[in-house]
Order: structure tokens, then sequence, then C-alpha cells
């Protein structure tokens, strides 16, 4: 339990979970270790990632004893959920309400962010026992729609993921989120020049804009 705890407070205090689609193993790897040297605390390694669950297995066994939270993401059902967590996941992700996800995660304690667009799915996938609500895609939705629907659903801590940047973030903490989905800004930071330190450079500066934005 007391682990699970640690786990929010690590997304709640950087305000960033990366979320790691890359085309190979060894670039999810090599953008994993440099986020991490840039600061990251929360890495979200997608199914869609060739070997996946191998990924998520070396990079929980490399930072078991560091305070890095490693996580699977795109889970779509049951039998995903449960093999990300023998892999070593202890944060599941989904694009979607997906309650068979949670049911699991809840039973072995993982922290759970589950997808959600409307305000209806807002509220279900906060009653499904979510941890965190992912607002996706929100580049099509903006800040405004954060501040409008918290009004009534204060309670709801939303994390919204899609069209994040380090000059628009302000605007969606102020709006009322607890922390942001980031993905290609900071994980294509080497893609020109296979230069990894771009990458923790550019963890860097999106931690900074954060802590000002805060």
């Amino acid at each position: 339990m007391w682990r699970k705890l640690d786990n929010l407070n690590r997304i709640a205090e950087t305000g960033i979970v990366l979320i790691i689609r890359l085309d190979s193993e060894e670039e999810a790897l090599a953008v994993a270790d440099a986020a991490v040297e840039g600061g990251i605390k929360a890495l979200e390694i997608t199914m869609s990632v060739p070997n996946a669950l191998g990924i998520i297995r070396t990079l929980s066994n490399k930072y078991k004893n560091d305070d890095v939270l490693v996580g699977a993401g795109t889970i779509l059902d049951a039998e995903t959920a449960r093999a990300a967590i023998l892999a070593g996941a202890e944060m599941l992700v989904s694009p979607q309400l997906n309650p068979d996800m949670i049911r699991v995660a809840n039973r072995y304690q993982a922290v759970t962010i589950s997808g959600a667009y409307t305000p209806t799915e807002i509220f279900d996938t906060l009653q499904a026992g979510a941890d965190i609500v992912k607002l996706f895609p929100a580049e099509t939705l903006g800040p405004q729609f954060v501040k409008t629907v918290t009004a009534p659903l204060p309670q709801a801590p939303i994390v919204p993921t899609g069209g994040v940047t380090p000059q628009n973030v302000q605007e969606w903490l102020q709006a009322g989120c607890i922390g942001v989905g980031v993905g290609s800004y900071i994980t294509k930071a080497a893609q020109q020049d296979g230069d990894y330190s771009r990458v923790t450079a550019a963890a860097r500066e999106f931690l900074a804009a954060v802590a000002a934005a805060r």
C-alpha cells in the first residue's frame, strides 16, 4: 500500500508522466535512461513498442531501488494488465475507460491512469476506481474544458495527454490539472542525430516549465 502512495507522489511531485511510444526496444531503453537522467520519475512504456514487456522488466529491475515509477501503457484488457504487472509494471494506463484494467491494477495496488474524453466518461472513470483520469486526446479540448468540468467535479485528478508543451503547460496546470502526459517532445528529441543528451535536456526543460507553472 505504501509503495502505491509513493508512486502516486512521484507523479504529483514532478507533474509529468513520460509516454514512450517508439519503434525499437533499443531506442525505448535509451530514451528512458536519458529521461530519468533529466529528472523524469514516471515512465509509461506503451504495449505498441516491440518487446514492451521485456523493456518494462529491464527498467523495473534497473530502477527498483531508485525513485522511478515504471508502468505500461495502451492496456486494453485484463490479460495484458496482469502480464504487465508480472513484468514489473507498477502503473497501468489505458486510452479509454477500462474497468478490467482498473480491477486488476487495484488488486495488486498498481497506479491506474484511465482515459476519458467527456464529463460522463470522467465521472465513470472515477466511479470505476481509477487513481487518475487521462484526458485524451487533450489537444482537441483545451485547458478551458478542464476548468469547466472541474467546477462540478473538483475531485477529478486530471492528466491531459496530447499537445502539451513547455509553452502551454502553465495553462493546463492553472486550469486544474494535477500533471501532464508528455510524449514526443521529450522522447523524439534525439531522433535526428541519435544524441540522447537532447532527451535529457528536453526532460529538464519540461520539468522546469512545470515547476515554474506551479
